[in-house]
């Protein structure tokens, strides 16, 4: 800091203080902001990073995988686990089943959150991917309602509850994994690929579906295709446990355990600490921070699974296209914003996190009727054009928000807090998404309900956003510094040294 600047601190307590106090405001100036020295720095091994990614996107990928394959056969397991009769009740009981799994879902966050806070992101990184692996293969067991009765849609629900638990540890864990492995100048690229492993998810899942409905036809498929995507999941959630267990800790969490054999200078000791979070901490001490991601994460998944869960189920039953029809527009939607994710997360990096979320914020607010109009023309280009303007307002969200939403907690409470509020916006927000619409529209007999519901929720995202602090290119809350080269640690601690006073 040079001479002629004088600090907060000097600044606030006015020039005759600090002349008969120089030496004190000198020393809290320093506390303030300490000069950084080499070892504060985390210098960052690409090939790390990229393994890192990898693990954490694969096991996203299996997570929406499993969920997807329940949305898009959300008719065929209405018919196949609840009593014939009224198709729409039975829509809706499949939706409800649907959506019971994330009433668990903060029960699983305020179990693994707080547990990775203290024993590693890697290791409950690894067992969510198991219960998920096995909650998912026992669905494909089960046997129908017309051979068991009740107990059918009974152990559907207790399966799907195993599958939200395990569910409630892993975003959280993933994106703070990815996080905390990432440079800071390029955390958004790496954590957009997470999102990029969501997608790849849905459009397995989609495509599996897809291939097996054309093959075996809708009889078929009640008949006993719906199991084969079901019991695909346990050999894929040991490829991804493979995965993560050759990882190592992120260096974040390494240096908040090593502390005690690593002597860290001031720089360092400012911001880490060995003292992990529990639950009582994070909701008294982050309450504030919590009720931002609950408000942006709700914004955010209503209209994620308003577009990649419930799009399907709208097309066959409001717009009459056949299920496969629907799941194909869908897929190609899903395909295009594979293609351009990873470059909206470079934009993050380098625009900021806030532009991105604002601009899908704002197109889901603008876009929404006009998108749903187009749907509703019902020809193939109308129809994949609503999606597409849809898609790309969406794409703008996923590509930003698992850089946004690990940057919001410190690394003490990282996994922990943002379990715990991603899991209850999730809860009460997302998987109720495809159960509100249906039954809005059964209520109210407007097709439209979809685009006014995801108004609704662009609104409250667009207040959220505006109200959030710019975190891009800046360090993890609790981490020191991250950086991709040698070079650039270097010349991150010559413009953090103070210039001598005179």
């Amino acid at each position: 800091m040079a001479a002629t600047e004088p600090g907060p601190v000097e600044a606030a307590a006015g020039p005759e203080a600090v002349k008969r106090h120089r030496r004190l405001f000198r020393a809290v100036e320093r506390r303030r902001n300490p000069p950084l020295r080499r070892t504060d720095i985390t210098v960052t091994d690409e090939r790390a990073v990229k393994r890192a990614v990898k693990a954490a996107s694969l096991g996203n990928a299996m997570e929406w995988f499993d969920f997807g394959i329940y949305s898009y056969l959300a008719v065929t397991i209405g018919h196949v686990f609840f009593p014939s009769g009224n198709g729409t009740v039975q829509l809706l009981s499949s939706f409800a089943t649907f959506a019971v799994s994330f009433l668990v879902r903060p029960l699983g966050g305020m179990v693994f959150g707080p547990m990775g806070d203290k024993v590693g992101r890697k290791k409950v990184l690894a067992l969510t991917m198991i219960l998920m692996a096995i909650g998912t293969f026992a669905i494909g067991l089960i046997p129908p309602y017309a051979t068991i009765g009740f107990w059918s849609p009974v152990l559907l629900i207790l399966f799907r509850l195993v599958q939200g638990f395990s569910t409630g540890g892993e975003y959280g864990g993933a994106s703070t994994f990815i996080a905390e492995y990432a440079p800071d100048k390029r955390r958004g690229f790496f954590g957009s690929f997470l999102e990029f492993g969501t997608l790849a998810g849905y459009v397995g899942a989609a495509g599996l579906v897809t291939v097996l409905t054309t093959v075996l036809g809708s009889g078929g498929m009640e008949s006993w295709g719906w199991r084969v995507p079901f019991l695909v999941a346990g050999p894929i959630g040991l490829v991804g446990l493979y995965l993560r267990l050759k990882l190592d800790e992120t260096p974040a969490f390494q240096k908040l355990e090593d502390n005690s054999s690593r002597k860290a200078t001031d720089a360092a000791s400012t911001v880490e600490t060995t003292a992990k979070g529990d639950l009582a901490k994070i909701f008294r001490n982050h309450w504030p921070t919590l009720i931002l991601c609950v408000c942006l994460v709700g914004a955010y998944n209503i209209t994620d699974y308003m577009l990649l869960s419930y799009m399907p189920t709208y097309l066959s039953d409001e717009m009459g296209y056949s299920e496969t029809h629907g799941l194909l527009v869908l897929i190609a939607t899903m395909l295009l914003l594979m293609l351009v994710i990873s470059q909206v997360g470079k934009l993050s990096d380098r625009y900021g996190r806030k532009p991105l979320l604002m601009a899908g914020m704002l197109g889901f607010l603008v876009l929404s009727i006009p998108a749903f109009l187009l749907v509703k023309q019902g020809s193939l280009v109308a129809v994949s054009a609503g999606m597409l303007m849809l898609g790309l307002s969406l794409v703008c969200m996923l590509g930003t928000m698992s850089a946004a939403l690990p940057a919001l907690f410190p690394t003490q409470v990282r996994y922990g807090s943002l379990s715990v509020g991603y899991n209850l916006s999730a809860s009460l927000f997302g998987g109720t998404t495809p159960l509100v619409i249906t039954a809005l529209i059964s209520a109210t007999g407007s097709d439209m309900m979809p685009a006014y519901y995801a108004m609704a929720a662009a609104l409250v995202g667009i207040i959220t956003v505006a109200c959030m602090k710019e975190t891009a290119q800046q360090p993890l809350a609790g981490s020191p510094p991250s950086v991709g080269t040698p070079q650039e640690a270097a010349e991150l601690v010559e413009s953090r040294t103070p210039a001598p006073r005179p």
